[in-house]
């Protein structure tokens, strides 16, 4: 049997209702979860805390003890390049001076009289070249030796410093040939001063085996000034050297005189 579904006639039907609108979230709510047109969220980026600087890093001792040696290594080089150049300079002299007797030799003469004629040249200033030969030192190195004609030499070069000025300069050429340098002097002062400078030497006395010898010397000018050359005015006073020792052949060539 069925029984009848009573409908209440109020009450409308479930299909007949309207339907609820839901309730709008709230703006805080949807500003969270709001989407951009990108995708990404509207939300606000968390704020990024700056991390601190670290400390500079110190360095281990294996780097203190490297900086070390290259400190000490620089040193030793610097010190090796100071000895060096000390050594250099000590070559330099000794290659420019007569070993025997301290004065310069033809090298260091003639760097000398370049440097001299160079000043002449600048500032008009004058001087003299005197070459100088000892007229009988080969009999005395035959009859007594070498050591006895280097005293003769030792003997000649402190007689001429005597003779001359500090300005001037006393240069060896090469065995019993010397060069004398000497500022500001006339020809006639030049003449006179290789006079003198012959008959200083010509007074020396030696004593070698019980025997006094003399020695001798002849001296050639030549004059200096802003038109010099070097090798020129060595060569003019060479050539009047020799003339003078011409002049000078018929004295002896050596004397020996009993003690």
């Amino acid at each position: 049997m069925h029984y009848p579904v009573l409908v209440n006639p109020r009450k409308p039907s479930l299909s007949r209702m309207p339907m609820k609108k839901p309730k709008r979230a709230s703006a805080a709510t949807a500003k969270v979860g709001r989407k951009t047109s990108t995708g990404r969220s509207n939300a606000a980026p968390k704020r990024l805390t700056k991390r601190p600087a670290k400390p500079p890093r110190r360095a281990a001792s294996g780097d203190d003890g490297a900086k070390d040696n290259v400190r000490a290594t620089i040193r030793g080089l610097r010190a090796k390049l100071k000895e060096a150049q000390r050594r250099v300079a000590e070559l330099e002299a000794v290659a420019a001076t007569d070993f025997l007797l301290e004065i310069p030799n033809r090298r260091g003469f003639e760097r000398e009289l370049a440097r001299a004629i160079a000043y002449m040249k600048r500032y008009r200033a004058s001087g003299a070249l005197i070459v100088l030969d000892v007229d009988r030192l080969k009999p005395i190195n035959d009859s007594f030796g070498h050591a006895a004609g280097d005293e003769v030499l030792k003997a000649i070069v402190a007689t001429l410093t005597r003779q001359v000025r500090a300005s001037d300069v006393v240069g060896r050429l090469g065995g019993d040939e010397f060069a004398l340098l000497l500022w500001n002097l006339s020809e006639t002062d030049a003449k006179a001063k290789a006079a003198a400078l012959e008959q200083a030497i010509d007074q020396l006395s030696f004593a070698f085996r019980g025997q006094h010898v003399t020695a001798g010397a002849s001296a050639g000018v030549a004059l200096l000034g802003p038109h010099s050359d070097a090798g020129r005015a060595l060569e003019e006073a060479d050539a009047a050297m020799y003339v003078r020792k011409a002049h000078r052949r018929h004295e002896p060539r050596i004397r020996l005189v009993s003690s």
